[in-house]
C-alpha cells in the first residue's frame, strides 16, 4: 500500500519540459556516459541540455509518454510498444547534441550510440529510456514512485519493459521493480559499461 509520503506523479504537460531539462541536466552530472561523451563540466551541462531538450521535444512528448513527480523533482521518459524505431532516424534527432561532444570521445561516443540502438529489442515493449531524480531528493522513493506507476500500469495491460542502465549501482533498484539484466556492454573505445535489463509483465495478485 503506497504511504502518504509517497511522492504524487503525473503526466508531464508542455510547460514542465523547462524544468524537467534542467532537472535532468543536474541528476546526470556524474553519470559515466555523460563523462565520457561530456568532457568538463561546461561542456557536459550544454551537452546534456542539448541532449534531454532534444530527447524531449522530438521525441517522448510527442511519440512518448512523459512522467514526473508533482514538484518536477523527478521524471521518466517511456517509449510506447506501438512507436517503430530506426536507427539512423533516431540518432540524426540528436545532431544539435554533436558539438559538445569530447573531440577525443567523438568516435567512440557515436559507436556506443550506434551499438546501443543496434542491440534495442524487435519485440513491442515499453522503453525507459531516461529515468532521473533531483540530486536533493535522491533516496528519498522519488525514482521508486515513477517506476511503481508504469510498472503497474504495464503489469495491467501485460506488456513488457526494457531499459539501459549506464550506473551498475542503480541496477538494483531496477532489479526490485523486475527489471532482469540481459547482458553488460562491454567497452567500446573506453566508454563505460552498459547494463541492458528486460521485465515480463507481472500477473496482478487475486
Amino acid at each position: 500500500m503506497k504511504s502518504r509520503q509517497d511522492p504524487i506523479v503525473r503526466p508531464a504537460t508542455a510547460a514542465d519540459g523547462p524544468a524537467i531539462v534542467e532537472m535532468l541536466v543536474r541528476a546526470f552530472r556524474d553519470d559515466p556516459v555523460a563523462n565520457f561523451m561530456f568532457a568538463g563540466q561546461r561542456r557536459r551541462e550544454l551537452g546534456l541540455h542539448s541532449f534531454f531538450t532534444s530527447q524531449l521535444r522530438r521525441q517522448y512528448m510527442p511519440h512518448g509518454q512523459v512522467y514526473v513527480t508533482d514538484d518536477v523533482s523527478g521524471a521518466a521518459l517511456w517509449g510506447t510498444p506501438g512507436r517503430e524505431r530506426h536507427a539512423v532516424r533516431e540518432l540524426l534527432q540528436l545532431a544539435p547534441t554533436a558539438p559538445f561532444l569530447t573531440s577525443a570521445h567523438t568516435v567512440g561516443a557515436l559507436k556506443l550510440m550506434f551499438k546501443v540502438e543496434g542491440l534495442h529489442p524487435t519485440e513491442p515493449h515499453w522503453y525507459l529510456f531516461t529515468l532521473g531524480t533531483a540530486p536533493e531528493r535522491q533516496g528519498q522513493g522519488v525514482g521508486s514512485a515513477l517506476l511503481r506507476s508504469m510498472c503497474d500500469h504495464i503489469d495491467e495491460v501485460g506488456e513488457p519493459g526494457f531499459l539501459e542502465s549506464s550506473k551498475e549501482r542503480n541496477v538494483p533498484l531496477y532489479a526490485r521493480f523486475g527489471f532482469e539484466v540481459i547482458d553488460e556492454l562491454p567497452s567500446i573505445s573506453g566508454s563505460p559499461p552498459i547494463w541492458r535489463m528486460w521485465r515480463e509483465p507481472r500477473v496482478p495478485s487475486i
